[in-house]
């Protein structure tokens, strides 16, 4: 294929006929990679320039230089495909510290950092060993999530990423410390904005997420299924300019705290921010600075600003309109994507925006690339969404980068979309999803959107505590040395023993995470799930809700793995309309808890403060002819169940009493036991080393009539 010789190579797609054409190219993506990388790095004046921090909440860029060069050095040791490092000092210096930190933390560590020439001297020699694994590595197309060949793309991507964050770090450096490049030319068009408008987009389904038979390579975050149906709404036809935001500049936007959000109000008062990061005012006169030099302001190009100013702009613009104007979100945006008819950026031709280095080093004017109604859908800059970073049904951490996207599941981070006049690679196609705290400068703007439909906010939270964690595993996870699920084999027991006796209404005492709660609801018309703990009643209830359940499990240490668990994944998702939650005491239940025709009360009554008192009332929330389901591996411990509240498990008049000796005591009034007791395991996962396993025994009681 015939390739403008001036375009900025592409992302290799993973399959093909010819191995070692295959093996030629990656090789060329490499080295471009690089080359374009360090010619970035030619924009700095002298040392020095390596050395002073652009902003106090990130590194200087002398760790940038080295850090995505170590970056495959530890990615490739990591995967096993090399055995010897280079430098382990510097690939210890520069391994982590890329995030940029909250905006009132300041960092005031000091950081030995290694000459300019050591660090160009690694990455020669880094290349020369990446060089000579692409022509020994044995390599078999597709290239997949699992193939060794995966960290050496994962490793020219992750350098792409800093391409750009680099770039915004030099814009943010002192104009000593720079000097212009002929390889980093700005655009010089500019004039007045255009009138922005709004433009109708229909309703409609937009489907997100990628599977790992995709062919160009992708981060963890972008692999799963999301798919919405939107209503009409309307958007904004152009960015906002820097000539329309002046417009909440001179409206005193930036002195008027209602505009801001409360987040972003304590940003604005810390940081003093009068305007944005870029302007600069001298006299009467703004000039906007670029990467490497300061010109008259380009009305016409958009103003580029943080999440905080872009959503205060919204508020202020709601406020003076009397319409809600908002941020778009995530999925508004592909909408915009689909009905602006784009397509990923050529392989062998320009852009359809200012993307991919393909034009400028610099934004342009908003009216110079359309894409059907619209301009600028993507490319010249990312658009800030209200959407904060979340993982998609499906999500899995990629081994190798297990801290690429997790770090952003705190609801800190929010999604920006379209790509910039230097997204390159992955960040430049469609399904690429990137975020950064709300305080963050990047190369990004925005457009603003009218809906009467509020955004919808999803989710990205991981369970961390251990012992709910260990619990959602217990319930809806792994099973371990072949011993099945424990409270989906006790609700099938329970529907078992229930034979052709009505089967209205079910109650799940001491429920925890609330699996059997779902099971039951296989056979019952309604469950209630019940626990003395909110924490534990929380997971079912956003399974309920959501249908989703994140949690993280701790493998050794501090290490964890990232789990996640659906109910339409385990065949439960028709059931959840049975199922409620509600928090209460097994000693001391509600009135309205009533009418049932089964109880179960799993691995519960040796934890209960006064057993008796349930054991002693439960025929009465029974139906006649219901059943009670008792397990317990009959634990007694004096820490939940004062010794004098035991049911058994002690000697009396010098003799053995059982447990379930003191439950026919307790129960024999009321009830009968059917059968003998069952023995049932169960397994809880502590670390990937360390489970308990315990037997729990079982026994059914019908009441009498």
């Amino acid at each position: 294929m015939s390739v403008k010789p001036d375009l900025f190579q592409r992302t290799p797609v993973l399959d093909g006929d010819d191995v070692e054409a295959k093996r030629e190219e990656v090789r060329a993506y490499f080295h471009t990679t690089l080359d374009r990388y360090e010619q970035l790095f030619e924009t700095l004046r002298s040392d020095a320039a390596y050395y002073i921090k652009p902003i106090s909440l990130r590194h200087p860029l002398i760790f940038y230089l080295g850090h995505t060069a170590t970056f495959f050095i530890n990615k490739l040791v990591l995967a096993g495909v090399l055995t010897e490092r280079i430098n382990p000092r510097l690939e210890s210096i520069f391994a982590v510290g890329v995030d940029e930190m909250s905006w009132d933390d300041l960092d005031a560590t000091h950081y030995d950092w290694p000459t300019v020439e050591e660090v160009m001297t690694y990455r020669r020699t880094m290349r020369q060993k990446i060089d000579a694994l692409i022509s020994s590595l044995s390599l078999t197309l597709p290239i997949t999530w699992e193939s060794p060949w995966w960290a050496i793309v994962m490793g020219v991507e992750h350098e792409r990423i800093h391409l750009e964050t680099s770039s915004v770090l030099i814009r943010q450096h002192k104009l000593d410390y720079v000097q212009p490049h002929s390889a980093w030319q700005p655009c010089h068009e500019s004039g007045s904005a255009p009138e922005n408008g709004m433009v109708t987009v229909p309703a409609g389904k937009v489907v997100l997420g990628k599977n790992k038979t995709d062919l160009v390579y992708g981060w963890d975050n972008e692999y799963g299924h999301h798919e919405a149906e939107l209503p009409d709404f309307q958007a904004s036809r152009y960015l906002v300019s820097n000539q329309e935001f002046l417009g909440f500049i001179e409206a005193q936007g930036y002195k008027t705290d209602d505009h801001w959000e409360e987040e972003g109000l304590a940003w604005r008062k810390f940081s003093a921010a009068i305007h944005p990061t870029f302007w600069v005012q001298q006299g009467d006169q703004w000039l906007l600075r670029l990467m490497t030099e300061e010109v008259p302001m380009p009305w016409n190009w958009p103003v580029e600003v943080n999440y905080h100013e872009a959503k205060a702009f919204c508020n202020w613009k709601a406020k003076t309109t009397g319409q809600p104007v908002r941020l778009p979100t995530e999925d508004e945006w592909y909408r915009l994507y689909d009905v602006a008819g784009l397509s990923e950026v050529p392989r062998t031709e320009r852009a359809q925006g200012n993307i991919h280095l393909d034009y400028y080093a610099s934004s342009c004017p908003v009216d110079k690339f359309q894409h059907g109604e619209f301009f600028d859908v993507i490319g010249n800059v990312w658009q800030w969404t209200e959407t904060p970073m979340h993982p998609f049904p499906g999500f899995e951490v990629h081994p190798l980068y297990d801290d690429f996207t997790t770090p952003t599941f705190d609801d800190q981070h929010n999604l920006i979309k379209g790509g910039s006049w230097i997204a390159c690679g992955n960040e430049s196609i469609r399904t690429s999803r990137y975020a950064f705290r709300r305080h963050f400068f990047q190369h990004a703007g925005f457009r603003y959107v009218i809906s009467a439909a509020s955004a919808v906010h999803h989710s990205s939270h991981y369970e961390t505590d251990k012992l709910l964690s260990e619990y959602a595993e217990f319930h809806y996870g792994n099973t371990y040395f072949d011993v099945p699920n424990f409270p989906t084999a006790l609700a099938k027991l329970a529907i078992a023993a229930m034979g052709n006796r009505p089967a209205h209404k079910a109650l799940d005492l001491g429920c925890a995470s609330g699996r059997a709660t779902f099971e039951l609801a296989h056979h019952f018309d309604h469950v209630t799930g019940v626990d003395f703990s909110a924490r534990f009643i929380n997971q079912g209830v956003m399974l309920a809700g959501r249908g989703i359940l994140r949690y993280t499990l701790t493998d050794e240490g501090e290490l964890v793995s990232y789990r996640e668990c659906t109910l339409a994944g385990l065949g439960l998702k028709e059931l959840r309309h049975k199922v409620e939650f509600f928090q209460g005491d097994a000693c001391n239940l509600k009135p309205i808890l009533t009418g049932y025709d089964l109880i179960m009360a799993a691995n519960l009554i040796d934890r209960l403060y006064e057993p008796a008192k349930f054991l002693t009332m439960v025929h009465e929330r029974l139906n006649q002819g219901g059943l009670l389901l008792l397990a317990s591996p009959y634990t007694w411990l004096e820490e939940h169940t004062k010794r004098e509240h035991w049911v058994g498990g002690f000697k009396r008049d010098g003799e053995n009493f059982t447990t379930l000796d003191g439950l026919k005591e307790m129960l024999g009034s009321h009830f009968r036991l059917l059968g003998e007791p069952q023995q049932v395991p169960f397994v809880i996962r502590e670390t990937r080393r360390k489970f308990q396993h315990t037997l729990s025994e079982v026994t059914l009681w019908e009441k009498l009539t």
